[in-house]
């Protein structure tokens, strides 16, 4: 069987696209490691499968490509530019995803996500933990281009607290106007060139550190793969009105066999 797909990137995020609001494929019987591996497949650090909801615009299927579920943020991104160019949407949307419902507007390539709100954040020294759709362990560090990320991270995906779930890695470092970040994800268990809840985790984060409080307010995040921006609003009661904002671009289509 022959399956038509599209790559579509942010930031680095790659992710392979399908087509299936007719229904004629079997989501979970996708070969998805085969499908994103580098070497013999696509390549890709996702799978994404756009399929019709009857309340909804559309609903968006997301594997990792150990074939684990969760919710992705740059992968929505790309959804998003991707349910577009198939006239499934206009400017704005709502869309079911992994972690629920979310709303996303998109101008020309770049997309504004709506992420849940955020009030649990635990501290573990230096270090947080909180839950961005995935959940996140963020570091601050001074300098993340010294930083050996995979070997680092794995010992905390890999500990005895996280193992068995797994969780999100990321080496942030402060710069005067915005963060640069590293991302080491599970399901995908390297280092990414960009991770949206990531960037997303890492900023509310350095906002709870750092005691901010107030409406509207922007951060800047330098990935390796380009730049996203997250807005919110910081209260007591933590945090609403999270958008990751930035590009998703298609890169190229083609079909395999499976």
């Amino acid at each position: 069987m022959q399956i038509q797909f599209e790559k579509y990137q942010g930031t680095g995020n790659d992710f392979i696209m399908i087509d299936n609001r007719h229904g004629e494929i079997d989501a979970y019987s996708l070969p998805i490691t085969a499908m994103c591996d580098r070497k013999f497949g696509i390549g890709a650090d996702g799978v994404i499968v756009i399929e019709l909801h009857d309340s909804v615009d559309f609903n968006m299927i997301y594997f990792n490509p150990d074939g684990s579920q969760s919710f992705c943020g740059n992968g929505s991104r790309c959804a998003v530019a991707f349910a577009r160019s198939l006239d499934l949407i206009n400017a704005e949307t709502i869309f079911l995803s992994t972690d629920g419902l979310h709303e996303a507007s998109i101008s020309t390539n770049t997309v504004a996500l709506k992420m849940h709100d955020v009030s649990d954040i635990k501290t573990h020294g230096k270090a947080f933990e909180l839950n961005t759709g995935s959940p996140h362990y963020i570091q601050f560090v001074d300098d993340v281009s010294t930083i050996e990320v995979v070997e680092e991270a794995r010992k905390i995906r890999y500990n005895d607290t996280y193992k068995d779930a797994g969780i999100n890695v990321n080496f942030v470092e402060r710069e005067q106007n915005a963060l640069k970040i590293r991302t080491y994800e599970r399901g995908v268990e390297n280092e990414t060139l960009s991770c949206g809840t990531g960037v997303t985790a890492a900023v509310l984060a350095d906002a709870f550190n750092t005691n901010k409080t107030g409406e509207k307010m922007s951060t800047d995040v330098k990935v390796e793969g380009g730049e996203l921006k997250v807005e919110f609003t910081a209260n007591p009661d933590g945090f609403a009105d999270i958008y990751l904002i930035g590009p998703a671009q298609k890169t190229f289509e083609g079909r395999i066999e499976i």
